[in-house]
């Protein structure tokens, strides 16, 4: 017969161990991925695609933005922050971060443009004009 109550203490010792170990700091950086997946935010207007990406004290000329087709592909890499002492919190991430994001929209690549304003980067490219929405004014004869 199978004694439950030892079946029990070993699951206690077991969340009792896994307890102690998350109360203890840890720098949470060394758990991350070689490379990351950058978060985008993107939309479309009616002339252009649009689309931001945070990267928090990375240069304007540390970034990667290539266009082939219908594919965008953004790359950078965070700066890992220097502190004295050892971590008690770190959450931050840093390191290389990536993203690819296929429009499916027909754009003018040679016109697209792209800024960087406190550590936002803001990716621009035109739509193709015979996508562009029309207006047509309607006259009296």
């Amino acid at each position: 017969m199978r004694n439950t109550f030892s079946d029990f203490m070993t699951l206690r010792d077991a969340v009792n161990q896994l307890l102690a170990e998350n109360r203890e700091p840890r720098e949470a950086w060394q758990d991350q991925p070689a490379y990351m997946r950058l978060p985008l935010d993107a939309w479309v207007t009616d002339d252009a695609v649009v689309i931001e990406a945070s990267l928090p004290g990375v240069k304007p000329e540390d970034v990667n933005i290539t266009i082939e087709g219908e594919t965008v592909h953004i790359e950078a890499e965070l700066p890992k922050p220097e502190h004295g002492g050892s971590h008690l919190l770190s959450e931050r991430r840093f390191g290389k971060v990536g993203r690819d994001l296929v429009l499916n929209i027909s754009v003018e690549t040679d016109k697209a443009s792209a800024s960087f304003n406190n550590g936002v980067l803001t990716l621009t490219i035109p739509k193709k004009e015979e996508l562009r929405p029309r207006t047509i004014k309607v006259t009296t004869k």
